[in-house]
């Protein structure tokens, strides 16, 4: 079937690679997929899940996809992940999938908002968004997901790979939510508004909060460079800020 590019359908068929990528999801009674596709994946997943829940947001694929696998336990949900329910979702599960580039950010946020938690969540996104969420140089991004996840990051799988090629290469990021975040709302209200100029001092993007001197006071007494910029703090930088600011 030819792919679709508005919908960022872009194959990928190397068996090593896929079973490499389940390997990453671990094994279980319940696996949601999203974006099967053509199930190149799912095959993979069905060798270490009782089931797989496979929502695919293209009509005639989620129509096509349950003929690949009879007899296998697969409950095809013809629907964007951005607005699929995963209360209705029985623990314990684990979410995988090769998911489109244009919306990485949104579905890595609603899947680590959940009430529901998934045990493990392992992605294929763009390389150069998973080592910007693993590098120790924060985004907001970054930060937003080490609150909410141990986060590591796996094999680097080449644009040349898939069908069609993408611009651009991809790796495995796997998520493990935790129980609740390390720091709370307030802070992360403080990370946004300090990476409000990335590239700026820090200083700068807080000016509007404290004058100069009661700022270049407070980063004297946390031990805080005057010339740090927003991607030089952790989460527990950030935490010691908003206690005093």
């Amino acid at each position: 079937m030819k792919n679709k590019k508005s919908l960022g359908q872009n194959w990928l068929k190397n068996r090593e690679i896929l079973e490499k990528i389940a390997d990453y999801a671990g094994e279980g009674l319940l696996c949601v997929e999203i974006g099967p596709g053509l199930g190149f994946l799912t095959s993979s997943l069905f060798r270490r899940f009782e089931k797989v829940i496979a929502v695919e947001f293209d009509r005639d694929l989620a129509q096509k996809l349950p003929g690949s696998f009879p007899g296998k336990n697969l409950e095809v949900v013809n629907e964007d992940i951005l607005k699929f329910d995963f209360e209705r979702v029985p623990q314990p599960f684990v979410v995988a999938g090769n998911i489109p580039y244009y919306i990485t950010s949104p579905i890595i946020e609603k899947l680590l908002t959940l009430k529901t938690k998934p045990v493990k969540i392992v992605l294929l996104v763009q390389k150069e968004v998973a080592e910007r969420v693993v590098s120790d140089k924060e985004t907001v991004l970054s930060l937003f997901v080490k609150n909410r996840a141990k986060v590591t990051a796996g094999p680097v799988v080449a644009r040349t790979e898939f069908t069609p090629p993408p611009k651009v290469d991809s790796q495995v990021l796997v998520m493990e939510p935790l129980e609740k975040p390390v720091v709370n709302d307030e802070v992360f209200k403080l990370i946004k508004a300090g990476f409000a100029a990335p590239r700026k001092k820090l200083t700068h993007n807080l000016s509007k909060m404290r004058s100069k001197e009661e700022l270049e006071k407070i980063f004297e007494e946390l031990g805080l460079d005057l010339n740090v910029r927003p991607s030089d703090l952790t989460l527990k930088d950030w935490a010691r800020l908003q206690l005093v600011l």
